[in-house]
């Protein structure tokens, strides 16, 4: 599909407010209603935009330790990876998970109560599973920028 400055325009006020009515966001890229409406339509029916959500304060639902945890794998046959994998992506713990190409395999993000928690989950969860061979975990000292 072919953006145009207006279609990446109406994404730019989206992203920054999903909750914008279809008059505000019009007058912000400069249409009338109606073809704004059209265009969200498309942008949506396309896959563009895949869908509209909440963005939640960790610290408000007590989440507010996160750690950004690179794991390395030793096994590497597909079954043991689709099983690392399930069992990460199940876990209430991670909020972001992501296969890497070269090392590490896979940062993890994790969103905790506290450090306690934390070394809970990495020691009861992440260092069970048999495909691990390495973990280093960073502590996020301040976000900056985020998309979520």
């Amino acid at each position: 599909m072919h953006l145009d400055s207006v279609d990446r325009d109406i994404l730019f006020h989206l992203r920054k407010d999903g909750r914008l009515t279809n008059v505000e966001l019009a007058k912000r890229v400069g249409l009338t209603p109606p073809p704004c409406l059209r265009r969200v339509k498309r942008l949506e029916e396309a896959g563009v935009i895949s869908g509209y959500c909440a963005q939640i304060d960790p610290a408000a639902l007590a989440r507010g330790f996160e750690v950004v945890v690179a794991v390395e794998i030793s096994i590497n046959d597909l079954q043991t990876v689709e099983e690392f994998e399930t069992a990460i992506a199940s876990y209430d713990e991670v909020v972001e998970f992501h296969r890497l190409f070269g090392r590490p395999d896979y940062f993890v993000r994790v969103a905790v109560t506290d450090q306690e928690v934390f070394e809970t989950f990495l020691t009861g969860k992440l260092m069970g599973l048999r495909a691990v061979a390495r973990v280093d975990s960073h502590l996020i000292m301040k976000k900056i920028k985020t998309d979520d």
